[in-house]
């Protein structure tokens, strides 16, 4: 994600402009401020601050993209250095397309596609690299209202030794089918489970997900069928850092009822990079009906999307170095 920040080499002059100006260097207030102001101080107030929502954080996460579909699919390696200073170099060009409203970014997604002209089974020898930027809102229709989500248990959108822990477009396909059966049914999207068995719980929809069950927060361990998402190890790292038990393992669906039926499940939500948090109310399909904290986003999944927003703009202190300030 590209944000809009409010950069602290402005302080002098706006502190001639605007009263109390010292409000909006420590809150999440930059639109009130930019509207104070007009729309002539946008491109001097603001500094562009690159997030993939930990070394550089950004940059690490950007190699690691890079390689792991390139491995998998016998793709020619990248260089994660020079697709990072490509995608600095295009923030820079698109500048203009950065949106300032608080909950927007300028998405960006660096795609690798095959194009040899070749009809046969085997890895290309020609390439083509690019990026998709385009300024994005709120991922879901809900907004940050908790989504209803289907549970699949006829689908699978990963098996063990397959694409499943890759970012490649394969990895989706799987899940098209099932997604939009979903939707029809008035479901935001799908929680999957495993291939062998469909009780362990692996994803929700194109989202890590975590359960808050009793003290203890639950996400699924990475086995090689889950992505490695950015926010899954910011959530991770935020909750240690306010001391609270966050445990990465393989959790069941039946866990997951047994700890509703106990009133022990408190929140569930997702974690990605185009919702950042995601809140889950419902849990359902033609056996189950899981009912999450009333339907109500929960008090620790709130907590967690307004820390990471925040340090994605620049409102509270980058304590692990997951942003990467471009401008």
């Amino acid at each position: 994600f590209v944000t809009g920040c409010l950069s602290e080499r402005y302080r002098p002059d706006l502190e001639k402009e605007i009263p109390n100006v010292d409000q909006y260097f420590g809150t999440t207030e930059l639109p009130q401020l930019l509207k104070a102001l007009g729309a002539d101080y946008k491109h001097e107030l603001l500094g562009e601050r690159l997030t993939t929502t930990p070394k550089n954080y950004a940059y690490l996460k950007i190699s690691e993209g890079c390689d792991r579909p390139c491995s998998f699919c016998a793709i020619p390696l990248m260089r994660g250095k020079n697709v990072s200073q490509t995608i600095e170099k295009l923030v820079k060009v698109d500048e203009a397309w950065i949106p300032n409203e608080y909950g927007s970014a300028l998405y960006l997604r660096p795609t690798l596609v095959g194009t040899e002209s070749f009809l046969g089974v085997r890895p290309s020898n020609n390439y083509l690299f690019f990026i998709i930027s385009s300024p994005v809102g709120t991922y879901y229709s809900e907004g940050i209202a908790p989504v209803k989500i289907w549970i699949e248990e006829n689908s699978v959108r990963a098996a063990p030794g397959g694409l499943g822990a890759v970012k490649a477009g394969a990895n989706y396909a799987a899940s098209l089918e099932a997604s939009t059966l979903a939707k029809k049914k008035g479901f935001a999207q799908v929680l999957w489970l495993d291939a062998r068995e469909r009780n362990q719980i692996e994803e929700v929809g194109t989202m890590n997900v975590f359960f808050a069950i009793g003290d203890e927060v639950i996400t699924p361990q990475l086995d090689g069928t889950i992505l490695a998402g950015a926010t899954r190890d910011c959530v991770i790292q935020l909750l240690k850092d306010w001391n609270i038990k966050v445990t990465e393992r393989k959790i069941t669906l039946d866990e997951l009822r047994l700890a509703s039926e106990n009133g022990q499940l408190k929140e569930v939500f997702g974690t990605g990079t185009a919702a950042v948090i995601s809140s889950v109310g419902n849990l359902a399909n033609e056996k189950y009906n899981i009912i999450i904290n009333d339907g109500k986003i929960g008090t620790l999944t709130e907590k967690l999307l307004s820390e990471i927003s925040a340090i994605q703009y620049g409102t509270k202190e980058d304590k692990h170095s997951w942003v990467k300030v471009v401008n």
